[in-house]
């Protein structure tokens, strides 16, 4: 039983070198120098096939993470722009007149009543009574015109005070006095007879109150007429 263990080892080692390439083991040699070498020949031969079975290492390449992608927006204004807004006006004469019809936006100046009066007289005028401004008359006729008109003054007018031609066309008219008298804050209606021009066309003239001294006060008053042939008033 004590050979049993050498004789068995002995020929597994036999088994492996032969395996392995090696010469065959002679049997004059010691056992304990056949063990030695046949353990370092398994040993060795492990070694071998764990070196030949261990996969080759594989080079790690580190990756990068891509910079994203700039988006650009244009800048917008957080105000909207203001897009002016231009008023344009027309004027548009009337056939035959020399009357202007104005369109748009236009500026009307304010004046001042009291700048128009002399002293403690003022007159206002408050509508054309007859004849307003464009009227079509025929040549050489005889027409009188009427203003509706208010003191606006601090005294009453007098019977001496008249209308007299400030401008425009020479309508032979004579100078009348007013005739009456005209309180404070009342109104009247005065009148003028003009002579109609022979020749066709557009005329026009204007008249202001006339105090006893000869002092002009109050608004103007005016007529445009046209005279036209085969007209009549």
């Amino acid at each position: 039983m004590k050979f049993v263990r050498p004789i068995s080892l002995f020929m597994l080692l036999a088994v492996l070198l032969s395996a392995c390439g090696k010469a065959p083991v002679s049997a004059n040699q010691p056992a304990e120098m056949f063990l030695t070498e046949g353990v370092n020949t398994l040993v060795a031969s492990y070694f071998e096939t764990q070196t030949a079975a261990a996969p080759a290492p594989t080079a790690t390449v580190p990756t990068s993470t891509p910079f994203p992608t700039p988006t650009f927006q244009p800048l917008l204004p957080t105000t909207p722009l203001v897009t002016p807004t231009y008023t344009f006006i027309y004027y548009t004469a009337t056939s035959g007149t020399i009357t202007v019809t104005v369109t748009g936006t236009q500026y009307t100046p304010t004046v001042d009543p009291k700048s128009l009066a002399y002293g403690c007289n003022n007159l206002a005028f408050l509508a054309d009574v007859n004849y307003p401004s464009g009227t079509v008359v025929a040549p050489k006729s005889n027409i009188t015109k009427t203003w509706k008109v208010q003191n606006t003054g601090t005294c009453n007018w007098m019977y001496v005070y008249r209308l007299t031609q400030i401008g425009g066309t020479d309508f032979d008219a004579p100078s009348v006095n007013l005739g009456k008298v005209v309180t404070v804050n009342d109104w009247a209606e005065v009148s003028i007879n003009l002579d109609i021009p022979r020749k066709a066309g557009t005329y026009s003239a204007y008249w202001r109150m006339e105090d006893g001294d000869g002092h002009l006060f109050g608004s103007t008053l005016g007529i445009t007429i046209v005279v036209q042939e085969g007209a009549y008033p």
